[in-house]
């Protein structure tokens, strides 16, 4: 009973950290950056490097992705190529609408509606649910990523990963405009 009561009264302030961690800009992405138009960086060639990272800081899929966008005047479309370190592929098609000159909203196949969008000055802000294949069984997650141009070339990436408010990893993505 002494267990169980411990236990609820050491969760309900790990739960409210946890859910206080979201979407506040990480301390590399502070300075000016450079002003970002996501359908201008992303036109042509792009390749990044990522890793995802668990709540408790163990270090779990790293991978390469070759990224080829193109820009319509209306659509970017962005062909993503993923490589695991174990050697798994994915690949991931964007359709990223502008919908006004700060906010855009996307889809994709594995993309649970619509992602949605708004840049601000050097930084993008974000967001879509996916529900994750975990081998024997799905679990949605939704990504809150904070992008940030920090100069022309590169963009830097940082996505909290969370299942319903809690944040459970997070991905760290560096982007190389080629």
């Amino acid at each position: 009973m002494f267990a169980n009561r411990l236990l609820r009264v050491l969760t309900l302030p790990l739960l409210l950290v946890l859910v206080s961690c979201g979407n506040t800009l990480p301390p590399a992405f502070k300075g000016a950056g450079v002003p970002l138009v996501l359908e201008e960086y992303f036109e042509g060639s792009t390749r990044a490097d990522g890793v995802f990272i668990d709540f408790f800081g163990n270090v779990g899929d790293s991978f390469v992705v070759d990224v080829e966008g193109t820009w319509d005047g209306t659509v970017l479309t962005l062909d993503e190529d993923f490589t695991y370190a174990d050697g798994r592929k994915q690949r991931r098609i964007w359709y990223i609408t502008k919908t006004s000159p700060n906010t855009y909203v996307g889809r994709a196949d594995d993309v649970i509606g619509e992602a949605r969008g708004e840049v601000n000055g050097a930084t993008l802000t974000w967001t879509y649910d996916v529900d994750l294949d975990l081998g024997d069984r799905t679990q949605r997650v939704t990504f809150d990523d904070v992008l940030f141009l920090q100069d022309e070339q590169t963009l830097l990436n940082q996505a909290d990963v969370k299942v319903g408010p809690a944040v459970i990893g997070v991905v760290k993505i560096n982007f190389t405009k080629l």
